[in-house]
């Protein structure tokens, strides 16, 4: 477990008319302040990262379809420096993961289509406070994305 990351799971309530699944409530401390909302999309075994936001806190809900979402602590000094932790999340677990400043983050799409990701950040999105790096080819995160078979 990264230091840090927030694991919160999320109420669904199922009726004949369809779902109503609670995303973030104000009462769930999980952001400081409001920055911005927006919904992301990724397509099956496609996958989307590595980024670093420099000083944002993300949170991820996925809304449709299944993520895996990896996470790196590259932080110096951190108790849990150079750990990966994964995290399946989407309509197989209903869980919003919050992201603190510094942590490498990416996800996969692990459904047979289409996935939606929200993201709830303390921030509005500013591309000079945000690193990116290649999720297959780098010298700092060494991780397998393939599917493992058991």
């Amino acid at each position: 477990m990264i230091v840090g990351v927030k694991i919160n799971k999320r109420s669904v309530y199922s009726d004949e008319r369809g779902r109503i699944i609670h995303m973030l409530k104000s009462t769930d401390s999980l952001l400081d302040s409001f920055g911005e909302i927006y919904c992301s999309t990724i397509f099956p075994a496609v996958v989307k990262g590595w980024h670093l936001h420099k000083s944002v806190t993300i949170n991820y809900f996925v809304i449709r379809g299944n993520i895996k979402f990896v996470l790196y602590d590259g932080r110096e000094g951190s108790s849990s420096q150079n750990q990966i932790q994964e995290i399946i999340m989407g309509e197989s677990n209903n869980v919003i993961v919050s992201v603190p400043p510094n942590i490498w983050n990416g996800f996969k799409c692990i459904s047979l289509k289409e996935s939606y990701v929200v993201n709830i950040q303390n921030k509005p999105y500013d591309e000079n406070e945000v690193l990116r790096m290649d999720p297959y080819g780098n010298d700092i995160i060494r991780y397998n994305w393939k599917t493992k078979d058991k």
